[in-house]
């Protein structure tokens, strides 16, 4: 991943972006070429060096029957958001803008392994559920569902797990802008309504007087 100084995502930044747990392409070179697929993965810090990616494939597709060759990659996505030069107080000064994107993304590299066994699926799809539905007010459970139904979704799926390696990762967030650019980026973004976006961007400000200093 092509990473300027300035975009270099902290530490703070990659384990936000792990601690999504959210959908994210897992990309492996096989025999047959590059396949991906799109599927939701959570983290778990504790497992070897760095710690693992957990997701699962439906067993009708064949990425997890195509040994992978080398790493595997899992692309994790944070928010991200176009950012119109109108925003920058520098276009009322000399007019030299352009619009660009601002984003989050880290690429998570790693050696998969492939879970063919219901107690490790039913254990993953337990855990990923409740995570998603610890924000509701009545949370769906695996077991509020028929076993015999569940086991029955068990053996439909494969799962995957990417012991990671290492991970590159790149907060573009405006910090090679101006004080002022910066504030007409957080104000855009929030009149936007995109003030999650707003916020990421203020927590990423460059600390000018400590560069200076």
């Amino acid at each position: 991943m092509y990473i300027p100084a300035h975009f270099a995502a902290s530490t703070a930044a990659i384990q936000d972006l792990l601690a999504r747990s959210a959908a994210a392409n897992l990309v492996t070179m096989t025999s047959q070429g590059l396949l991906a697929t799109m599927l939701p993965l959570i983290h778990e810090p504790s497992i070897g060096e760095h710690g693992a990616l957990h997701g699962h494939l439906a067993r009708n597709n064949t990425q997890w029957a195509e040994p992978a060759i080398g790493e595997s990659l899992a692309i994790i996505q944070g928010r991200d958001d176009y950012v119109s030069p109108s925003w920058y107080a520098s276009k009322a000064e000399h007019g030299r803008v352009v619009p660009t994107w601002n984003y989050s993304t880290a690429h998570v590299y790693g050696t998969l392994v492939i879970h063919d066994d219901p107690v490790w699926l039913g254990n993953h799809v337990r855990r990923l559920s409740n995570v998603h539905e610890a924000r509701f007010e009545r949370p769906w459970s695996v077991d509020d569902a028929p076993e015999r139904f569940i086991a029955g979704q068990l053996r439909a799926i494969v799962g995957v797990e990417l012991l990671i390696t290492r991970i590159e990762a790149k907060t573009k967030l405006s910090q090679n802008r101006s004080e002022a650019d910066i504030d007409g980026v957080v104000a855009g973004l929030g009149a936007q309504g995109r003030a999650e976006s707003a916020a990421d961007v203020e927590r990423a400000r460059p600390n000018r007087a400590a560069v200076r200093g």
